[in-house]
């Protein structure tokens, strides 16, 4: 019914616009029944109504273009007349049934085949199984264009984009309002009645396309690349029901790829034989993860590099990112997220679980604000892991803890240097527990108060695959039935003083003792938060607030 109804559109487009009508629209003679062809059928009152009502606004939109050619001659209109001029702009608009030359709607240019070869390989590797191809070939994105934009010129190292499509989409993508507005402006009446199936058409375009080999990347794969910002969002506006499609993940991976430099990324990486995406279950590498999020296709999570001795030293992140990471793997003494990543120029951090990723947000940017507690530790923090040569295992030798000594102006009595030196390495947990008491006249953080380090406020976890969620709720007659559906969880986090959560539940009384404050001696009783929840992310959480008690209403936050 669609198809009958845009070949109407498109025949009074002409219709209004030629100067004699065309030829009327015939429709295929039915057989009788002795098989005999039949006249024309006859036009029933509704679509002989909806017919001229498509008339009267290409009409109308004709009208409003030949006054504003008048009112603002242009050649085209001096050399020849008026209704010429709306009958070529009306034939551009409407030639949708007309095929197209690749160059004609500037799809863009093809890999080389050497290029195409090395994309491949770089990605999936020689052994890549079909599910996983599959996998990476029906996954498309939500439509951030903006941020599209944005982490593809992070990883072109703010000069240049390169946005990838595909030449079986066919023109009608390409043919979008970036490049039309300009001359159907008056025509927005039936705009979106042209485009509006584009996803339609492009799902259609894709049925049977497979990405099995660098042939199959080199035959489709089409790729433009902007130095501007502008233009670069532009092209995205016009191609993103590309993005939106089942290709859209494997397109943006592609076009991120392409806009860092293939030799770039691969002098990114400690080891450039993996392949990016890691076998067997064909999961995103920390270096996919950290190309979008740092523009830098590195393995590793810390800050910086980490010299290994020999000439041999692994690769971290090595600049501020508006966008952090956080990881179980964390919590589970398998890596050590550097602070970099956990402390971005903006409240947000894709969560890393052993399945997929989630992303943690606030609304209040004040929450990455350090107080006095939080700053001391992140510096202290910072000179530590710089002598960290474990991989982030959080110790040091001893060599490297007199240095943490003497850049963090810790002034440590010799029997705890010589305690925390007896075994040969320093663990950070036991450093950390002795600074906690150190004074802060000798560099530590011990406080009269107790105080020192409280924090409330909130955060946002969503989970993009669909979980049981009894929030709008459907009742049946055996109660709620739960609703499969993103999902989205609000957490009242509380980070308490020093002590750990354990402790902050007790009944602490605290004295203002010598160290003094306006009470005049009298002993403090400190207000307990309510019982903390558990679930995986709290444990996420604590890597960037440690002894933080989180709380929610409903079903646990979930990271799988």
């Amino acid at each position: 019914m669609a198809d009958h109804e845009e070949e109407d559109l498109r025949t009074a487009l002409r219709m209004s616009m030629q100067n004699s009508p065309p030829e009327p629209k015939r429709s295929k003679p039915r057989d009788g029944p002795a098989g005999a062809p039949t006249g024309l059928p006859e036009e029933s009152s509704e679509v002989k109504t909806r017919r001229l009502q498509r008339e009267l606004m290409a009409t109308a939109a004709e009208k409003r273009m030949l006054d504003a050619r008048k009112a603002s001659p242009s050649p085209s209109s001096v050399s020849g007349s008026a209704g010429s001029s709306g009958s070529a702009l009306a034939a551009k608009v409407v030639r949708k049934d007309k095929e197209l030359s690749l160059e004609e709607v500037n799809l863009g240019k093809g890999l080389s085949e050497e290029d195409a070869k090395q994309l491949f390989s770089m990605v999936f590797g020689a052994e890549v199984t079909k599910g996983i191809l599959a996998q990476w070939s029906n996954q498309g994105i939500r439509a951030l264009i903006r941020s599209m934009g944005e982490i593809l010129f992070l990883c072109g190292s703010n000069k240049r984009a390169v946005i990838a499509t595909l030449s079986v989409i066919g023109d009608d993508t390409e043919r979008s309002k970036d490049n039309l507005d300009d001359e159907v402006s008056e025509l927005k009446l039936v705009d979106n009645a042209l485009f509006s199936d584009r996803n339609n058409v492009i799902t259609k375009s894709l049925e049977g396309l497979s990405i099995e080999s660098a042939a199959d990347l080199h035959k489709v794969l089409r790729v433009n690349t902007y130095t501007t910002r502008e233009s670069a969002f532009k092209r995205l506006q016009a191609v993103i029901p590309v993005f939106q499609s089942r290709m859209g993940a494997l397109l943006f991976l592609i076009s991120a790829l392409l806009s860092r430099g293939l030799d770039l990324v691969q002098a990114d990486r400690d080891d450039p034989s993996l392949p990016l995406v890691t076998a067997p279950f064909g999961h995103a590498s920390q270096e996919i993860v950290n190309l979008l999020l740092c523009g830098q296709a590195v393995p590793n999570v810390f800050d910086g590099k980490m010299d290994l001795g020999g000439g041999m030293s692994l690769k971290g992140v090595s600049r501020p990112v508006e966008v952090g990471f956080l990881t179980l793997l964390e919590s589970l003494n398998f890596c050590k997220v550097g602070q970099y990543l956990k402390c971005p120029k903006w409240p947000i951090w894709v969560v890393g679980s052993e399945s997929h990723y989630t992303v943690l947000f606030s609304l209040d940017t004040t929450v990455q604000d350090e107080n006095e507690l939080e700053g001391r530790e992140s510096q202290i923090r910072k000179a530590f892991d710089a002598q960290d040569q474990s991989g982030g295992g959080g110790f040091i030798s001893v060599e490297g803890f007199h240095q943490v000594l003497k850049e963090t102006n810790v002034e440590l009595p010799t029997e705890k240097v010589d305690l925390l030196c007896s075994t040969g390495f320093i663990v950070w947990s036991e450093f950390w527990q002795v600074i906690l008491e150190l004074d802060k006249s000798l560099g530590g953080l011990k406080d009269s108060t107790g105080l020192m380090g409280k924090k409330v406020f909130d955060l946002y976890h969503f989970n993009g695959i669909a979980k049981s969620d009894l929030n709008g709720n459907q009742l049946s007659s055996g109660g709620e039935t739960p609703v499969q559906r993103p999902r989205l969880t609000k957490l009242k986090v509380s980070v308490p003083p020093r002590w750990t959560p354990e402790e902050y539940m007790t009944d602490v009384a605290v004295s203002s003792g010598s160290g003094g404050n306006e009470s005049g001696g009298k002993v403090t009783e400190i207000a307990k938060p309510e019982p903390s929840q558990h679930a995986p992310l709290v444990d996420c959480i604590r890597t960037r607030w440690p002894r933080a008690v989180c709380n929610w209403i409903g079903y646990p936050p979930s990271i799988v």
